[in-house]
């Protein structure tokens, strides 16, 4: 399971909106200075916070801190079709068209045919499976902020049966 920490925003029924803060990793890699990705964190363009709706059971409020998670199969899945599929598609239309004799122009033509037309399928599929609950964020637990030390978490709850009689 892959955890991600966040701040609950909104609250729906069987779910709720999850304000995570999205970090950089330009700090540990060597090509920092001369990368477009670290250049845009250091102005400051990118949004440094992301909204995701995660499924929870809890009974949760508005500024209450959760750690989410996501599957680890659904995100490799995930990322195989998205990133790898269109790919492959362009290549297998470039190569079909190039071994059934079509010259360059219907070459590239073929191979834009088929990313356009891979991409529209990988759309479809995403709609289709945007309310399967298998593929959702769900909250993992709700993370508690003491009266004494607000900011720092120290207790953990991993049960909701721990969330009775808490009051703050």
């Amino acid at each position: 399971m892959i955890e991600e920490p966040g701040r609950v925003v909104a609250v729906e029924a069987g779910a709720v909106w999850v304000e995570t803060r999205r970090s950089s990793t330009c700090s540990g890699c060597s090509a920092r200075n001369g990368c477009g990705q670290g250049l845009m964190d250091r102005l400051g363009v990118r949004e440094r916070r992301g909204l995701i709706r995660a499924l929870s059971d809890c009974h949760l409020s508005v500024g209450d801190s959760v750690v989410i998670g996501i599957r680890e199969s659904v995100l490799l899945r995930g990322a195989l079709l998205v990133y790898l599929f269109p790919l492959i598609a362009l290549f297998a239309s470039s190569l079909l068209a190039s071994e059934l004799g079509a010259s360059e122009p219907y070459v590239m033509l073929a191979g834009i045919s088929g990313f356009v037309l891979s991409w529209l399928a990988v759309r479809r599929r995403s709609q289709q499976t945007a309310c399967d609950p298998a593929l959702q964020p769900v909250v993992l637990r709700p993370v508690l902020v003491g009266a004494a030390g607000r900011g720092q978490a120290n207790t953990i709850l991993t049960r909701e049966s721990d969330l009775e009689g808490f009051t703050e």
